[in-house]
């Protein structure tokens, strides 16, 4: 009897999972129907310039999935921030875009953004293997593995408004949620193949190695220098190039190119 009452609970608890994860796939549907409002829309047109590059159809999309991810995600703001439409907007649409065709589920890990006006101070551990040190630095964002992501407003708005420098915080820290979603930020996120995780590896770490060996003999990139720190920040940073500067990044780096289309599954080079 206990064995048989066991079974009888699993049961009993996996129905109710399936139950909430069908509730939640019909409410997102209905969300990503619901009507996208006119105010934020102009708010896209205003701060987001590659928005106003985007085909109908995508922009549909992404209107659904902002919707979503706003009834999901919670904002809070700090030092004397008061969060509104315009920054939920413009930092959901940019955090949306990246996954807009990759799934559905829209970074399940994560809670909360936390944002400040602009630039703030953040504790650091390091350590050389024996000893750990703690120091303050100035950061525009972090991606946390705890389901949280901090940013910059005024970095945040600003990387959205230039589409074109290769440079932007939301791009950046949200990829490390990708990054995480397997449980490690290591520059390799879920792919959809063993096939893909081959080439993905063979590429990456031969792009990886040659940005280290430039960044160490004082030679200029096109990847950011910081990507050299490690894999995941390769990852995050070559994800801001892809989005922002696809022409000179397909370029100069066509393999490196081809994975992230094979990755996010669009091609920012349309939308020119």
């Amino acid at each position: 009897m206990p064995v048989i009452y066991a079974i009888s609970f699993v049961l009993f608890i996996l129905s109710i999972v399936l139950i909430i994860k069908f509730q939640r796939k019909r409410f997102r549907k209905k969300l990503k129907n619901t009507e996208f409002s006119p105010a934020w829309i102009s708010i896209l047109q205003k701060n987001m310039a590659l928005y106003n590059m985007l085909p109908h159809p995508l922009k549909l999309k992404l209107h659904g999935l902002i919707n979503v991810f706003l009834h999901e995600k919670v904002f809070s703001g700090y030092n004397g921030l008061e969060i509104n439409d315009e920054i939920r907007v413009t930092i959901a649409a940019q955090a949306c875009l990246i996954t807009i065709n990759r799934n559905e589920d829209l970074y399940p890990s994560l809670h909360n953004i936390y944002v400040y006006p602009g630039a703030f101070k953040s504790l650091q551990t390091t350590s050389d293997g024996v000893i750990y040190s703690t120091q303050e630095m100035v950061r525009v964002g972090e991606s946390w593995k705890r389901g949280h992501v901090v940013l910059s407003w005024q970095h945040s708005k600003q990387g959205a408004m230039n589409d074109n420098d290769g440079q932007n915080v939301v791009y950046h820290e949200f990829a490390h949620q990708l990054d995480h979603e397997d449980g490690a930020i290591d520059g390799t996120p879920i792919l959809d193949s063993a096939e893909n995780y081959a080439t993905w590896t063979q590429v990456f770490s031969q792009e990886y190695s040659r940005l280290r060996d430039k960044v160490r003999t004082h030679k200029k990139t096109l990847i950011d220098s910081y990507g050299a720190v490690s894999e995941g920040e390769f990852f995050a940073v070559v994800t801001e190039l892809f989005f922002e500067k696809p022409k000179l990044f397909e370029k100069e780096h066509p393999a490196l190119y081809k994975e992230l289309i094979k990755f996010y599954r669009l091609n920012p080079l349309e939308w020119d």
